[in-house]
């Protein structure tokens, strides 16, 4: 039987890293976004939930606050399929047979 993860595990990365990290060290976009050697875009749309995290700046985040990389990107992963299982009835496939 497979395990479904429940959907409160599902935080996105942006949202925890503004409230856990960013916000706790007194950064702002800005700043985080120079730290980090990103766009103030890039890191607005990551920390506002508009975009995902890649490994890159999972990487990026690890090297600047020494979180792990692995662990971010197991939250994007949680994120994105409880995100896809809320709407798991509208993909259709055909069943292969083995």
């Amino acid at each position: 039987m497979a395990i479904k993860l429940h959907s409160s595990f599902a935080v996105h990365p942006g949202g925890w890293l503004r409230a856990e990290v960013i916000d706790p060290h007194g950064l702002s976009i800005t700043d985080a976004a120079a730290k980090l050697h990103v766009t103030r875009q890039a890191m607005s749309n990551l920390l506002g939930g508009r975009a995902g995290l890649s490994a890159e700046m999972a990487i990026r985040f690890e090297k600047a606050f020494g979180l792990s990389a692995d662990t971010l990107m197991r939250m994007q992963a949680a994120h994105d399929l409880v995100e896809v299982w809320a709407r798991a009835g509208e993909i259709v496939v055909e069943r292969v047979a083995a």
